[in-house]
């Protein structure tokens, strides 16, 4: 059996994602894949109990019939962090290889999902690298493109893991600099014993949130059409200005969140005429009936906020490149990301594996 371990070293880098990712493409190709994630260092709590919304999502689409608490051996709650810090201290090896060995039997390959950096892991005795040793698998790094620190960290990971470090994926690359990457940093990269498993251009609709998670973050009310809120945000527009010239502004971008003012009726049916995800109203002011009547012919839900314009823009704009992967529409997008810019063959090899 093969085991991949799968990191990064910053948080929102991806690794989620090709996690994911990894496990459908294993599934297509006919081998029994299984998932973990062996620690969380930054958990949830739901109804008392120990969550995390990426092992429940990997659990379904993995097919996995084991509890969280098996794929997540490891769920450091608040509590249980303070217990580790007052004493005594809790032996969490045991439990991870216990769940380990059960949940890897009978599987051709394992993915296991790493914490948020490298740093993670040591207050429970269980930092990357010894886990890595401790469950005999093989590291990929996702790193997120930048100008700056990129190849440092990807360094740093190789000084870390040493030669087991299997490669690494660059992740939310700029068409503009696809080439740099695949050609200077990838030479780079290589000539240094790092194999570059893959370049991934960045794409949008990837990093665009719901507008479930918008309504979420801006604690706002969902006037019409609330079974549309699944659909993905990709841009973000703030209607102020005349509306002689508000429809050549919204037409320049498609499915996007339009903020405006709650009694800009005109700003708001201009938007709805173009390719418009759902309008975001602000100041707590309610909408016309024709406003909301239009909105709901097209499946567009409206959503009312207490907030000014300006602190509702500060919130949506932390939720691009951050918002959450379970879509399918997401999904599906990664696979082709996948198909188009991932070295499958040098995966297999190095894994000793091969499509059934």
């Amino acid at each position: 059996m093969a085991t991949l371990y799968i990191t990064s070293a910053e948080t929102f880098s991806g690794k989620s994602a090709l996690c994911v990712g990894l496990g459908v493409r294993f599934g297509n190709d006919g081998l029994k894949a299984g998932y973990m994630k062996p620690i969380n260092t930054h958990c949830l709590l739901r109804e008392g109990v120990a969550y995390d919304e990426d092992v429940a999502f990997a659990k379904q689409v993995f097919s996995m019939p084991e509890s969280l608490e098996i794929l997540c051996p490891v769920a450091l709650t608040p509590a249980k962090y303070e217990q580790q810090l007052r004493g005594p201290e809790t032996d969490y090896e045991p439990r991870l290889m216990e769940a380990f060995d059960a949940v890897s039997a009978g599987r051709d390959v394992m993915v296991l999902e790493g914490g948020r950096s490298l740093r993670e892991g040591y207050i429970v005795g269980l930092p990357p690298k010894h886990v890595v040793e401790l469950l005999k698998a093989r590291p990929i790094l996702v790193v997120k493109y930048d100008d700056g620190m990129m190849v440092d960290r990807v360094l740093t990971a190789q000084s870390y893991f040493g030669d087991v470090l299997m490669g690494v994926v660059i992740n939310e690359v700029p068409r503009t600099r696809l080439d740099h990457v695949q050609d200077v940093v990838t030479g780079y990269l290589t000539r240094h014993g790092i194999p570059v498993l893959g370049v991934l251009r960045k794409d949008q609709l990837l990093a665009a949130p719901s507008v479930a998670e918008l309504a979420e973050g801006l604690q706002a009310e969902i006037l019409c059409s609330a079974d549309h809120t699944q659909e993905l945000v990709e841009h973000m527009l703030v209607g102020a200005m005349s509306v002689e010239s508000a429809l050549t502004y919204f037409r320049r971008k498609p499915n996007k969140a339009v903020i405006t003012g709650g009694d800009r009726a005109d700003i708001q049916l201009a938007a709805l005429e173009t390719s418009t995800r759902c309008l975001i109203l602000t100041g707590n002011l309610y909408p016309s009936a024709a406003v909301l009547n239009r909105a709901e012919e097209l499946d567009v839900p409206v959503l009312l906020s207490n907030l000014d314009t300006l602190s509702a823009v500060d919130i949506i704009e932390g939720y691009f490149g951050r918002s959450r992967f379970q879509q399918p529409a997401k999904i599906d997008r990664f696979m082709a990301l996948l198909a188009e810019y991932f070295d499958f063959a040098t995966l297999y090899k190095g894994l000793g594996l091969s499509p059934k």
